[in-house]
């Protein structure tokens, strides 16, 4: 009777897992689009990172018709890209970072003539930033920021 029910647990043990795995897939903007249970996974090889060649208008995202602010990775791994578009008359005065507790991490005042601006993030632990374009006619524009 022992050798009998020791043969069942081991056969049990083998034929099922230990863990079932669960697989997401999501959409460009991170939204969450299907979840499938799968009960005989196999480990998928790791997604392969895309390197970036040059940036193309569709990898910069757009922040309002009149006024064109550009920013790129969104999550941020290494270093937030910025880049505007204004009416002459106006122009990015300063850029501020600020963490999740509006704690203010770094300033860099813009030359008038700049319409781009490279912000390091290395440093920062992974988490929820806010960057704050002024204006020089004394304007605000606010970009949410994901740090991975």
């Amino acid at each position: 009777m022992k050798k009998e029910l020791l043969f069942v647990i081991l056969l049990f043990s083998f034929l099922t897992q230990a863990q079932q795995k669960l697989e997401f897939s999501y959409d460009n903007a991170g939204n969450q689009i299907t979840r499938v249970l799968c009960l005989s996974c196999t480990s998928k090889p790791a997604k392969e990172i895309k390197e970036i060649e040059a940036l193309t208008e569709d990898d910069l995202l757009k922040f309002s018709q009149e006024d064109v602010i550009s920013y790129y990775p969104n999550p941020v791994k290494e270093e937030l890209y910025l880049a505007w578009q204004l009416p002459a008359e106006n122009n990015v005065s300063l850029i501020k970072v600020f963490s999740i507790t509006g704690q203010l991490l770094i300033e860099y005042k813009v030359d008038a003539k700049a319409n781009s601006q490279n912000i390091p993030f290395q440093s920062y632990p992974s988490g929820i930033y806010a960057v704050l374009l002024n204006y020089s006619n004394g304007e605000e524009k606010s970009i949410k920021i994901i740090k991975e």
